[in-house]
């Protein structure tokens, strides 16, 4: 779940863009071309049925628990 709100899509349409955050028109088009046998594939498709599945509030969980947290202290 980590992978999928932290890698970027490397390729196509949506390059640069979370995986988490692919819409999913593009996730059942690329469903329907079948996806790769790879991590990439696996990342896209967990997505896809996550999406399917009325679940997409699992990802913004995800997401916002691992984003980048501020540095601690302050400036001197």
């Amino acid at each position: 779940m980590i992978d999928i709100v932290q890698t970027r899509m490397p390729y196509g349409k949506y390059k640069g863009t979370i995986i988490a955050d692919i819409p999913i028109s593009y996730l059942e088009w690329m469903a329907g071309k079948g996806f790769t046998k790879d991590k990439l594939g696996m990342l896209l498709s967990t997505t896809f049925e996550i999406k399917t599945n009325g679940l997409s509030e699992i990802l913004h969980m995800v997401k916002k628990a691992h984003a980048p947290q501020p540095p601690k202290g302050g400036a001197f």
